[in-house]
């Protein structure tokens, strides 16, 4: 008599396991596609930057070629655009390092 009552406390146990496992596994694939998500995020900002950067290049280039009142413009629309792609990147950084 007391082997059913222990093949009855087996099974409700072997369901729990298997509900357990089953819910851990879920949760795996739930942190990996947030993982990605969160990756897809940073890959988009990052792509978002790359021509900001090209711009300031260009920009660079332009108050080399610039003299006079030009060039005073053109230093202070530099200076405002790069203060502002280095809080981007800085903004960035955290984020990259806790994956």
């Amino acid at each position: 008599m007391t082997t059913v009552p222990n093949l009855a406390k087996q099974a409700v146990h072997d369901k729990f396991e298997t509900q357990i496992k089953t819910a851990e596994a879920k949760l795996e694939t739930l942190k990996a596609r947030a993982t990605t998500a969160k990756a897809n995020l940073e890959i988009k900002a990052i792509a978002e930057l790359l021509p900001k950067g090209l711009a300031i290049q260009r920009k660079l280039l332009e108050l080399k070629n610039s003299s006079g009142d030009r060039w005073e413009q053109v230093k202070g629309e530099l200076e405002s655009r790069i203060a502002e792609f280095e809080n981007s990147v800085k903004a960035l950084e955290p984020r990259a390092k806790s994956n």
